[in-house]
């Protein structure tokens, strides 16, 4: 069950922080700032990661540029999760958190700290949904109804 609208935490400290990419460069993650996001943190050793990211990627292709869907990996070192990346044909920008991964997660509404972690950011930042545990089809249909509000 999503949180209501005034328990959602704020999307400043996603907009703030710069992640490496999966080339190990620094990515500041402002540029995604004023778009409809889905911001999906994962792990290579999470099962359910691993089981929801064929959905993101049909939900990505569905929404034909009008929602972008990020990914951020709980992950110390780019190259493996570059390798993740690529034998799950994950065809969104997929960043990596190193020691901010965690912090960032708790600062984004995720107290406990686990996985998978999705939040729905609109294009004004407000954070309109999020959600601990496994992504389907039907969560992201009904998030991309709230993204896409005028």
């Amino acid at each position: 069950m999503a949180a209501a609208a005034e328990d959602q935490p704020s999307s400043a400290p996603l907009f703030a922080a710069t992640l490496a990419d999966l080339d190990d460069k620094p990515a500041a993650l402002a540029k995604y700032k004023g778009k409809p996001l889905v911001v999906n943190f994962w792990a290579r050793w999470c099962g359910p990661c691993r089981a929801e990211i064929p959905e993101l990627i049909k939900f990505r292709a569905e929404q034909q540029g009008k929602i972008e869907v990020l990914g951020i990996g709980i992950e110390d070192k780019a190259e493996p999760a570059k390798e993740f990346a690529k034998a799950y044909e994950m065809d969104y920008p997929v960043f990596v958190a190193k020691a901010q991964g965690i912090p960032l997660m708790k600062d984004l509404g995720n107290s406990r700290g686990g996985l998978p972690y999705t939040l729905f950011i609109d294009r004004h930042g407000q954070v309109v949904q999020k959600k601990m545990g496994l992504i389907k089809k039907a969560d992201l249909d009904a998030a991309a109804r709230l993204l896409l509000k005028p």
